[in-house]
């Protein structure tokens, strides 16, 4: 059989995937649903196969990567879940105090793709930290379906205290110099949105595909923000125009691109969802604008 390509399914399957992804349907309804495009010769494992993340196979930064010092820490978080472990990653043998940046995952704790992104950020000349808001719960269990259904179970401000008490943590860490951003994917595009209402001193957002925080809260961000959003995805996009005009009426700094026939998630290499051009765009203009607010 020959495999699936990218141009071959219907955009609906990625629509399926999304609404699953967020909880809007569970797995039998989303197995299902996805058994009506299995056809022409697709078979639904196979399908099921190709929109799945696969994490084996995508990794741009091992673990092990003799140019890193990558390990986990735990640190205190007293307003959320107590001690959070995280990934914490820097260039090894650099000498120089470091610009900090908090990497925040998306709806399922810290899977190998967010903890690879830490890594890619860290060889970019920074220390990382890639907490797992699931820490309370036992950690990121391996799988997404797991990963989603334990992170419901959790308070999502709390949740944000978590990445705050992060944010803390690198402001701090000896070699850090005290500036430090954060970068997130869905979830976690929305506690970056939420970081810069609530953390007067953070030093740069970038919300991948976030939420967006209530109009009233706008006033109280004071960090730059790099904004990005798939074209595609009129779940999250639908929020923006109010956002924008009361960043406008505010005066505030920022900067949205919106990535050409692109589908929320775009920039997970893992999944079928991910546009190489657009990921790599975006993730050049967020380590410039890193490099700009965070030297």
């Amino acid at each position: 059989m020959k495999p699936i390509k990218k141009e071959d399914i219907n955009q609906e399957v990625f629509d399926l995937y999304d609404d699953y992804a967020h909880n809007k349907i569970d797995r039998k309804q989303f197995m299902k649903k996805l058994s009506l495009y299995a056809v022409g010769g697709i078979t639904l494992p196979s399908l099921l196969s190709f929109v799945m993340p696969n994490y084996v196979d995508t990794l741009l930064v091992k673990p092990n990567d003799p140019r890193l010092s990558s390990e986990f820490i735990t640190y205190d978080s007293p307003k959320g879940g107590g001690e959070i472990r995280g990934l914490l990653s820097k260039p090894k043998d650099v000498t120089d105090k470091l610009g900090g940046i908090v990497v925040v995952h998306e709806n399922r704790g810290l899977n190998p793709y967010i903890e690879d992104v830490g890594r890619r950020a860290a060889l970019e000349g920074f220390i990382t930290l890639a907490p797992d808001a699931l820490t309370p719960l036992g950690g990121y269990p391996g799988n997404d379906d797991d990963g989603r259904a334990l992170q419901r179970q959790r308070d999502r401000l709390e949740m944000l205290e978590d990445f705050i008490a992060a944010f803390n943590y690198l402001k701090n860490h000896p070699d850090c110099y005290g500036k430090v951003g954060v970068v997130g994917f869905c979830f976690g595009g929305w506690i970056s949105n939420m970081m810069a209402v609530n953390v007067p001193d953070l030093a740069a957002a970038v919300p991948f595909y976030g939420g967006q925080p209530d109009a009233d809260h706008v006033e109280k961000i004071n960090a730059p923000l790099l904004i990005h959003y798939a074209e595609m995805d009129e779940r999250v996009n639908q929020g923006w125009p109010d956002y924008e005009a009361k960043l406008k009426a505010s005066g505030k700094e920022y900067q949205a691109h919106f990535y050409p026939k692109t589908n929320h998630g775009f920039h997970n290499n893992t999944t079928p969802r991910f546009d190489e051009a657009a990921a790599d765009l975006a993730w050049q203009r967020t380590i410039s604008f890193f490099d700009q607010k965070l030297r």
